[in-house]
């Protein structure tokens, strides 16, 4: 059975894998500032990285978000925080948690891995620094953990869309020329992300190959306007905007290699029962 460890287990992705991963035959180590109780760590790891048991692997998930307050320029020190801890650990691998923002403006291919990356918001340009400085800590001396960056899709639930939009507002979606149901993005449900996360974790701790960089996200894509429509949220388009982002899809051809036996669905109303179940079970 892999032992694990996770930073930023007080985060949003922290709560839904917390959830998640009960009762599963694992005993993850839960690492965050405010962590108590059997399973978890209290520690600021920007401070000092602590002692913990020996482990197969770490999952970096310590950062920041937008809207927060604060400094983007932490998501470096997190992530690098998170690989010491999994040097000083032992483990074979760290997965570090990055965004789908890196990538910037879609085009009208799928985004893959080696795709150019052109991050336009300040968030996006914070990850794909820290991806450049984890790269450059694994290449920095022989020995260290293997690195695999997760590009993490929309989740649903925990997007600006569903979670930013007060329940029973009407939400303006920006109109699409020639695509109804406005912008289309890469999603999946917070109960997939799990799954994939836990498969992740468990295909790094046999110290098995695994790729560099890895998008995370379900398929097919889904429009905004349906996630809106299957929660029950009022909609209507806005003024048309010259910049809006039609479709930023991201190809995970490399995650379904990875894990061929792990099916995810994005359909829009079993990921919003997702979230709401989630929610209600951790409220």
């Amino acid at each position: 059975m892999a032992s694990i460890l996770v930073t930023g287990a007080g985060g949003r992705i922290g709560s839904v894998l917390r959830h998640h991963w009960a009762g599963r035959p694992l005993a993850p180590l839960w690492i965050g500032r405010t962590m108590h109780g059997p399973g978890g760590l209290a520690a600021d790891i920007l401070a000092e990285i602590p002692q913990t048991p020996a482990a197969d692997v770490v999952l970096a998930l310590a950062g920041v978000v937008p809207g927060g307050g604060a400094d983007m320029a932490l998501n470096t020190d997190l992530a690098l925080a998170g690989c010491e801890l999994a040097k000083e650990a032992g483990a074979r691998r760290v997965l570090v948690a990055s965004s789908a923002a890196v990538y910037g403006p879609g085009t009208g291919a799928d985004l893959r891995e080696d795709a150019p990356l052109a991050p336009v918001a300040a968030y996006g340009r914070a990850k794909l620094a820290m991806e450049h400085a984890v790269t450059r800590w694994h290449e920095a001396a022989p020995g260290r953990p293997a690195v695999t960056i997760l590009r993490i899709g929309n989740i649903a639930g925990l997007d600006a869309l569903l979670g930013g939009n007060l329940p029973g507002a009407t939400v303006a979606l920006d109109p699409v020329p020639g695509q109804a149901g406005g912008p289309v993005r890469s999603y999946i449900g917070v109960k997939g992300l799990a799954d994939v996360l836990l498969a992740l974790c468990e295909v790094a701790a046999t110290g098995a190959d695994m790729p560099p960089v890895l998008n995370v996200a379900a398929e097919p894509p889904v429009t905004m306007a349906a996630l809106l429509a299957a929660d029950g949220r009022p909609w209507r388009y806005g003024p048309d905007n010259p910049a809006v982002l039609g479709r930023v899809v991201l190809d995970t051809g490399a995650l379904r290699s990875l894990l061929p036996g792990l099916a995810l669905t994005t359909d829009a109303a079993e990921m919003v029962r997702q979230w709401h179940a989630w929610k209600d079970a951790t409220a």
